[in-house]
């Protein structure tokens, strides 16, 4: 094995450690999270912005799509996360991810 493979192998190797970790870290959030289903808002994004919708409940997750100020919503359920806000699985349409919830605002029925 020469030295550029080597370097491939450690580096494959290291993405499947820190991708471990992650999915270990957003397994117990998942398991506190609490239904919802309800319809909701998304408020509080200025209205040239968009609000980004995750793959996982995390900032840092990859963004699966967008949603627009003033955009409907259907919250599934919502998980706590200690020392922050709590994140919403959302579903509109063909874009379904995690946003944070001070995004949104419940819509009273």
């Amino acid at each position: 094995m020469n030295k550029a493979q080597e370097k491939v192998l450690v580096a494959a190797l290291c993405g499947l450690v820190v991708t471990a970790a992650a999915a270990f870290a957003v397994q117990p959030a998942l398991a506190a999270g609490y239904s919802v289903e309800t319809l909701a808002r998304v408020s509080n994004v200025a209205q040239w912005d968009q609000l980004n919708v995750r793959k996982w409940p995390a900032s840092y997750s990859q963004k699966v799509g967008a949603l627009n100020p003033g955009t409907r919503v259907w919250v599934e359920r919502c998980i706590e996360v200690e020392n922050s806000t709590d994140w919403c699985l959302v579903d509109r349409g063909s874009v379904q991810g995690w946003v944070n919830s001070r995004f949104l605002t419940p819509i009273k029925g």
